[in-house]
């Protein structure tokens, strides 16, 4: 089970709406087959670990971190594929929170003569998958709050503009590796020309979507986020701005989203949707 939860680590933040899971096939005391959920979230971990498995899974076990999904959606169920493929035992360590699943998945397989057994490393699980669960529950994205600040409170200074290191830097673009999107203001843009994408080593193709808020429309248009923009990659919300401003934006491929501004002017983004 240490080895599926490294497994779903390893791609967290790459698999679209879905969760990382991950899944190890054990035959005989040795490990036949592993698994994660592919990129953008299909196909499952149990599905990839089936079929990547060098020897016949009849009569093995699998581990998976989360509980296998029973429901028809985009694909055809795991249970379906552990069922068929014979397996005689499924270790997951928690449920499901979907309610298309929770619960459910258990009885299937023990309907069809499968053993099952829940909670291995309950705890190292649930808290991996806090932001899913947070995500499901209240149907609104986790958010990663990252502030690089001084002991005396200090985030900027012009005599000292850099207060961060190389330690805080790498750790920092491993949060952009994971995380479906960055967000900052056209301030904070326009002041630091930020690149707001992951540059660590074989990580660069794994740039999150960059989220901007500017009420007016301020971004340097010779800025590098705008001369990276890409189909999909970059998106504004703002208030109000010149038709010109709109028009050059929305030609630059840049997605704009025309948001509220909550009693104090500021942008209340939970009331746009």
């Amino acid at each position: 089970m240490e080895l599926a939860l490294d497994l779903a680590k390893s791609r967290e933040g790459h698999t679209g709406s879905n969760p990382s899971v991950g899944c190890v096939i054990v035959k005989n005391d040795k490990i036949i087959s592993i698994g994660q959920t592919s990129f953008n979230g299909r196909p499952h971990a149990e599905y990839n670990a089936i079929i990547n498995s060098y020897e016949k899974v009849h009569g093995s076990k699998m581990y998976v971190t989360l509980e296998p999904c029973c429901h028809y959606g985009k694909t055809s169920p795991c249970t379906s594929a552990i069922i068929n493929s014979k397996i005689s035992e499924v270790i997951y360590s928690i449920k499901d929170v979907d309610k298309r699943v929770r619960g459910k998945s258990k009885k299937i397989l023990n309907l069809n003569n499968i053993e099952v057994k829940t909670g291995l490393l309950k705890d190292q699980v649930s808290e991996f998958y806090s932001s899913y669960f947070y995500n499901r529950k209240y149907k609104l994205p986790y958010v990663t709050g990252k502030i690089a600040i001084s002991k005396n409170n200090l985030i900027y200074s012009k005599g000292t503009k850099r207060i961060t290191n190389k330690l805080s830097d790498n750790f920092t673009h491993l949060l952009r590796h994971k995380n479906d999107s960055i967000m900052v203001s056209s301030k904070t843009l326009n002041k630091d020309n930020s690149k707001l994408n992951s540059r660590i080593k074989n990580l660069k193709n794994y740039t999150p979507t960059r989220v901007i808020l500017d009420n007016q429309l301020n971004i340097n248009t010779k800025s590098y986020l705008f001369k990276t923009v890409k189909k999909n990659n970059t998106f504004v919300f703002y208030n109000r701005a010149k038709k010109s401003k709109i028009e050059e934006f929305k030609k630059n491929k840049i997605k704009l989203i025309k948001s509220n501004l909550s009693k104090d002017k500021k942008f209340d983004l939970k009331i746009n949707f």
